[in-house]
């Protein structure tokens, strides 16, 4: 099965579209969206309506921390994001929020365990950036593999039975190995504010058929998303990262 994975759309119209054309070209059998549906970006009518639609059309979309933050109206987060928060909270109907705050936390397909964070306490909202988050990520569940999103950086942490993981990081657009010798942790970079350095889009194309996971680029127009930010008078640093990918 070939499973697009989306996640951190983070309200980015112009990416969300670029992304949605690639995946199908791609025609994979099913899309799955980690969440984060919200937050940061100038258009979160758009993806929230847009990806309710992909739901309704037999996609599953989880709940990401800024989701759950739009809908119980703030968390713990930097002050960037809480503004943006609040600003987002002005421009989402009850249906909307209604959508938001029916996300499930997991979802399971073909032996595989998909979460916004971490396997380890999801709701935690965890950031698997090292081998020791990625180990602990392992323990939480009995799934081979775990995909997620939420530190918009690609990586996958490969383990060997009885032994403590170690960092790969794929390259853009080649099919990364999921070796059946190993357990992995695959973390896939976002569509709405890649960190990587790379401004390009990305999502994840896993085939557990061929045992492959590829982070698929799109290069997408963030000037015209980087303007609107600073039209509706959200931080500036919100828009000025996405030229450079941070």
């Amino acid at each position: 099965m070939r499973i697009a994975v989306l996640t951190d759309l983070h309200a980015n119209r112009e990416a969300t579209e670029a992304v949605l054309a690639a995946v199908r070209a791609l025609a994979p059998d099913r899309i799955m969206v980690l969440g984060d549906v919200v937050g940061y970006g100038p258009d979160p009518v758009f993806t929230t309506e847009t990806v309710a639609r992909l739901v309704e059309d037999g996609a599953v979309c989880l709940m990401g921390n800024h989701d759950e933050a739009a809908v119980a109206g703030g968390g713990d987060m930097v002050s960037a994001a809480e503004e943006a928060i609040r600003w987002t909270r002005t421009r989402l109907a009850p249906h909307h929020l209604a959508f938001l705050a029916a996300l499930p936390m997991t979802a399971e397909a073909e032996g595989v365990l998909f979460v916004h964070a971490s396997a380890a306490r999801p709701k935690s909202w965890d950031y698997v950036i090292d081998v020791g988050a990625a180990q602990r990520c392992l323990a939480a569940t009995a799934a081979g593999t775990v995909v997620c999103g939420h530190t918009h950086v690609p990586a996958i942490f490969d383990a060997l039975p009885d032994r403590r993981p170690f960092l790969f990081r794929p390259i853009d657009d080649e099919p990364a190995p999921l070796s059946a010798l190993c357990r992995h942790v695959a973390v896939v970079g976002a569509v709405g504010q890649p960190r990587d350095g790379n401004p390009a889009a990305c999502f994840g194309l896993l085939d557990t058929g061929a045992g492959t996971i590829t982070m698929v680029r799109v290069p997408y127009d963030h000037g015209t998303t980087a303007r609107k930010i600073r039209e509706a008078g959200l931080p500036g640093r919100l828009a000025d990262r996405l030229a450079g990918g941070r």
